[in-house]
């Protein structure tokens, strides 16, 4: 627990902010403020508290902590000597933070209810404390701009990395059973040959097995099901052991017994067992190289959204921004969300190509949020997203709209402030939407918000490319 300390008038001017003051306005700081020594280990103040009081810190060091998703982590720090807490003129009203000493520390308080008599004692240093205000806001937009970024940067990460792992895995899976298949064909091949088929009859089995033809990809299960039924007891009736996963295999690669008989009958009975089994190996093979390469397209795919949304191989300045192509790519690194989410998104584009001239990889951040909040916004039953771009004069026009249950009409007027949000602790800095508008402003543009039950619509409106 904090205790009472004795302070002189000598040991405020290690401040920088209170040197070179006159005697009677440190003496009026001692005689109005609370002289306090605070060990290693005291909480200053807690979550939620109200903030009363300006702390000058004469020694020592104050450690914040923050929750964030269940997790205490470590903010600001503050090293003395310096001035924090609340400052004349601050509309803060109550902490978000944990301020715990972390080396001893004394200190003077001064509560709030002080500041209108310091104001009429000392103009000049309530006018340094204005100053010392400014910064630190400046220094906590900053850092909550950061933080932020790094927030939005996570989430994508997670979805992407999501979205790479099932190619990838198809990739491992399908390999693996590729390097199996390829290792029994030749022997299974050999059997067939043992087993005294003719030279002839080989063209006709090698045929079938280049069969590329896949009719049974458009069938329900239900159908595919009988499909194998059917074929599995034609295959018995041939005296063919072991047949479901034949059956399976054969059919994948389009192939019935309207198109085996012929080729079976031609076949010493000894042959056609091993004979079928290497034509299903063959054809599973194709489809296995066939789920490789779709795996892979899928991955390059995602590589080149991400280098679309980052725009890594451009300079920083204004180009040529195709503003579907940002559009699209954000919506590739969102799958994710959107389909966790059940989200349906429809796209409702303006005809042609949609230019401007801008900085792409900022334009993607502003719809990165502007998406982000409408995922957020929607409940866990799904809802749709609804993202339209029209040409208004000189002007493009992107409206995100989602069908969720609307901005409070109280809270619609503070949507754009900064670090003002609506979420629990830990899970919005407040930050995305005044972000996205200052991105807007600095293109020449502008973004507005209209809200009601079932309909909320963010709309950004940029200058057309010349």
């Amino acid at each position: 627990m904090p205790t009472t300390a004795t302070l002189t008038a000598d040991d405020l001017t290690v401040v920088p902010a209170l040197q070179d003051l006159p005697a009677e306005v440190l003496q009026w700081l001692l005689a109005h403020g609370e002289p306090l020594d605070a060990p290693a280990g005291t909480e200053i103040f807690r979550p939620g508290e109200a903030t009363d009081h300006l702390l000058i810190l004469l020694r020592g060091a104050v450690q914040l902590w923050r929750e964030q998703n269940g997790h205490r982590e470590p903010t600001l720090r503050f090293e003395a000597p310096m001035i924090t807490g609340v400052l004349p003129y601050s509309r803060l009203r109550q902490t978000a933070a944990l301020g715990v000493v972390v080396a001893d520390a004394q200190m003077l308080r001064l509560h709030r209810d002080q500041f209108p008599e310091l104001e009429r004692v000392s103009p000049e240093l309530v006018q340094r404390l204005v100053g010392l205000m400014s910064d630190r806001v400046r220094e906590e937009a900053r850092t909550q701009e950061r933080d932020d970024k790094l927030r939005a940067l996570g989430k994508l990460s997670a979805g992407l990395a999501h979205e790479l792992n099932n190619p990838a895995a198809a990739i491992s899976r399908s390999s693996a059973e590729l390097s199996s298949l390829t290792g029994a064909g030749p022997l299974l091949l050999q059997e067939v040959l043992a087993a005294g088929t003719p030279a002839e009859q080989l063209p006709a089995l090698l045929q079938l097995a280049s069969h590329t033809m896949l009719p049974g990809a458009a069938l329900s299960a239900l159908e595919k099901a009988d499909c194998e039924e059917e074929l599995e007891d034609w295959l018995m009736a041939q005296g063919i052991n072991d047949v479901h996963g034949l059956a399976t295999g054969l059919l994948s690669g389009g192939l019935d017994a309207d198109s085996l008989g012929p080729v079976l009958s031609a076949l010493p009975a000894a042959a056609r067992q091993p004979a079928l089994r290497w034509l299903e190996g063959q054809l599973t093979s194709h489809q296995l190289v066939r789920d490789v390469q779709e795996a892979s397209r899928r991955i390059s795919e995602l590589v080149h959204n991400v280098k679309d949304y980052s725009h890594m191989d451009r300079a920083g300045g204004f180009v040529p921004t195709d503003l579907h192509g940002g559009l699209d790519s954000t919506l590739a690194l969102l799958s994710y969300p959107l389909r966790k989410h059940r989200i349906r998104v429809v796209r409702d584009y303006a005809q042609g190509l949609l230019s401007i001239q801008g900085q792409p990889g900022a334009l993607n951040q502003v719809w990165t949020n502007l998406l982000d909040n409408a995922i957020d916004a929607l409940p866990e039953t799904g809802g749709t997203i609804t993202i339209s771009t029209r040409r208004s004069g000189e002007y493009a026009q992107v409206c995100v709209q989602d069908d969720g249950p609307g901005i409070p009409a109280d809270v619609l007027p503070h949507i754009f402030e900064p670090f003002f949000t609506t979420k629990p602790v830990g899970e919005g800095t407040g930050m995305g939407l005044d972000i996205a508008r200052r991105i807007v402003l600095s293109h020449g543009g502008r973004v507005n918000v209209t809200s009601k039950p079932g309909r909320t619509e963010f709309c950004v409106w940029l200058p057309m490319e010349e």
